[in-house]
């Protein structure tokens, strides 16, 4: 159904320019909790648009939703979706699940922590903040470098390191598709 949402918004960002909306009293109570969501768009292996919430602030659906169509239209990396691009584009649509703040002493003791492949990371220093997702890990499987490119996302030096840094882990569910014309 997650992923029926976030194609729905997609194809309501060509027709309108805007995204789609659903009706949530209609939807499984599960779709109407507040919840956390990232919505990654490829084509192949090629990232094409990826936008997300960090924290649950509204129902999971309306999430889904809002971050298709930002993914989509609104990823400042990439130019608007076009509709030629939808026959193949890869859809996938990940549910956060709830972050523990993890304690540690040192760049070293933190990196000893985290679970390759199983563990999203959200980074905060200040005002700097940056998150991967658990897929990252694929691309970067080595626990220094994950953190080392998490702190340069994060508008940070990737050899920064301070004892105000906060990291905080989590896993997801994630639900992908390729979407046709």
């Amino acid at each position: 159904m997650l992923l029926d949402l976030a194609e729905a918004s997609l194809r309501e960002g060509l027709a309108s320019g805007r995204p789609a909306t659903a009706a949530l009293s209609a939807l499984p109570p599960g779709l109407r909790r507040a919840a956390a969501s990232f919505v990654t768009l490829r084509r192949g292996r090629n990232l094409r648009g990826c936008i997300g919430s960090a924290e649950p602030r509204r129902p999971l659906a309306d999430d889904v939703t809002h971050n298709a169509y930002r993914a989509a239209f609104g990823d400042p990396r990439f130019p608007p979706l076009a509709r030629r691009e939808l026959p193949g584009l890869r859809l996938e649509v990940s549910v956060l699940g709830p972050h523990r703040t993890l304690s540690f002493a040192d760049e070293e003791a933190l990196c000893g922590q985290l679970q390759p492949h199983t563990h999203g990371l959200l980074i905060e220093c200040g005002a700097r903040r940056a998150l991967f997702l658990p897929a990252v890990w694929r691309e970067i499987p080595e626990p220094r470098r994950f953190l080392a490119l998490l702190k340069r996302k994060a508008g940070l030096p990737a050899g920064f390191w301070s004892r105000d840094i906060r990291a905080r882990v989590f896993s997801v569910q994630s639900f992908a598709r390729s979407l046709r014309a």
